[in-house]
Order: C-alpha cells, then sequence, then structure tokens
C-alpha cells in the first residue's frame, strides 16, 4: 500500500489532501498542532494515522516518522508539506512575533520535517516530497510581505533539493496555487487589494486533485488555475520587469 504524509492535516488542503488520497487507497498519515480536529479527521477516515505535532518540534517529527513509517515497512511514498500559516496587512501593523512565526512554521517547519523524513523516503521507490507553495512565490505581494518571502523560500528549496536529490531517486515539487477557500484566508480580518481584485476561485478540493496529479506525474512546480498558469508561464519568458508592473497594479489602492 502507498502511503502518504500529510502535515497540516487538520483542515483546509490538508485535510481535503487526506480524504481525497484516502479514498484512493493509499495509507494516510495525518499532522497538525490541533490534535482534537486530527481526531475528527480520523474518525473520519477509517485506518488513518495521526500525532499532534508541531513541526519545528524535531523530536517529535522524529518520533512521528518512526512511528508511522515503522507500520509500512520503513517506506515513505510521499511527504506532504501542508502546514502554514498566513498574516495580511501592512507590515509594519502585523507585530514582530507575528512575522516570525510565519517564517518559523512556513520554512523553519518545512525544513524540519523534509530533514527527519529523508531516511523514509530514500528508502522507498519513486518517493516524492510536494511542498506547498503559493502564487506569492512568483513576485512579493504587498500586504503579504513576509508570507510571500516564506513562499519564495519554498520555492528555491524545493529546487535546489529537486536537483539534489535526483540522486537518491526522490523527486521534489511544489503546488503554486493563487488565493484558496480555505480558514487561512477567509479568516484574514482584511483582505489585501491583490486578493480582492483576483478573488479567490479555487477550494481546497482543487488543490488536493492538483496534489494528486503530482503524485502520479511530478514536476518542479505545478502552477493551479488557468489565471495563476498563463501568468506564471509568462514569467518565464519575459523580463521580470512585467511581473513588477502586474503586481504593482493589481496592489493600486
Amino acid at each position: 500500500m502507498q502511503t502518504i504524509l500529510i502535515t497540516g492535516a487538520a483542515s483546509g488542503i490538508g485535510a481535503a489532501t487526506a480524504r481525497l488520497f484516502h479514498a484512493r487507497g493509499w495509507a494516510v498519515g495525518l499532522l497538525d498542532r490541533d490534535g482534537e480536529a486530527l481526531q475528527c479527521l480520523a474518525d473520519e477516515l477509517v485506518g488513518a494515522w495521526f500525532a499532534a505535532v508541531d513541526v519545528c518540534d524535531e523530536p517529535a517529527v522524529q518520533q512521528a516518522l518512526a512511528d508511522f513509517c515503522g507500520a509500512h515497512g520503513g517506506h515513505l511514498h510521499v511527504l506532504f508539506n501542508g502546514a502554514g500559516i498566513l498574516r495580511c496587512g501592512p507590515f509594519e501593523q502585523i507585530s514582530l512575533a507575528d512575522q516570525l512565526l510565519t517564517v518559523q512554521i512556513n520554512i523553519s517547519g518545512l525544513l524540519t520535517v523534509t530533514h527527519c523524513a529523508f531516511a523514509y523516503l530514500q528508502a522507498t521507490p519513486q518517493a516524492q516530497v510536494i511542498n506547498m507553495g503559493s502564487a506569492s512565490a512568483l513576485y512579493g505581494v504587498p500586504q503579504m510581505a513576509t508570507y510571500s518571502a516564506s513562499k519564495c523560500a519554498v520555492r528555491g528549496f524545493t529546487e535546489a533539493l529537486e536537483l539534489e536529490w535526483a540522486v537518491h531517486g526522490i523527486r521534489v515539487g511544489s503546488l503554486m496555487p493563487p488565493f484558496v477557500n480555505t480558514p487561512m484566508v477567509t479568516g484574514q480580518g482584511s483582505r489585501p487589494p491583490v486578493m480582492r481584485r483576483l478573488g479567490v476561485h479555487l477550494d481546497a478540493e482543487d488543490i488536493a486533485l492538483a496534489a494528486w496529479q503530482q503524485a502520479q506525474a511530478p514536476k518542479v512546480h505545478r502552477p493551479i488555475s488557468l489565471q495563476f498558469g498563463l501568468l506564471y508561464w509568462a514569467d518565464q519568458f519575459s523580463p521580470s520587469l512585467l511581473s513588477r508592473w502586474v503586481m504593482r497594479w493589481l496592489s493600486r489602492p
């Protein structure tokens, strides 16, 4: 049986991904800080394994991986790094504590889990890491500065590790959606101009489907939605000045 371990699994994209892979016969492992929500999801997904873990807590992550992968012959077919947080607003109005927490979870947490998972991925033929990226990694988004910076880091990490871990037979890629209708987005007190102008047209289930497609046919980056896909590919063949102009126009008051 193929296995997937999902961080940030208690709600939103992580939960939708867990439901989809479970429905398609995979052994699903769930990690999140919210133990109560995890328990509810695990009750829904019969046989799903779960542990309430902070992705930045290395010993706890190590133990969780040992427990889940140990139950499956030491193998891990897919690591889905879905844990992340978002704080919107002018940079100077968001507390430094929230800025640093964004970096800690979105970057340090992802690095911690990926580093701890290496031995299990290496032991598994055709293993993959799927990182939760973002359209905001294409060009920094005003009023999402620290979040954008964290996703730019995820993009660079993904590209580097895809090349580095090829020798081990491990594929590494990222999903790059624009705004998704999840509690992380809908819970924002105010929406940046970019979000208001582009709208929120994707649901968590759309990203779960993209994760499934990524697991079947890996890409380094998988832009999601026609709208962002066109912008992504235009950026590949145009000067960054164009992306800056588009972002400035979308972010106008």
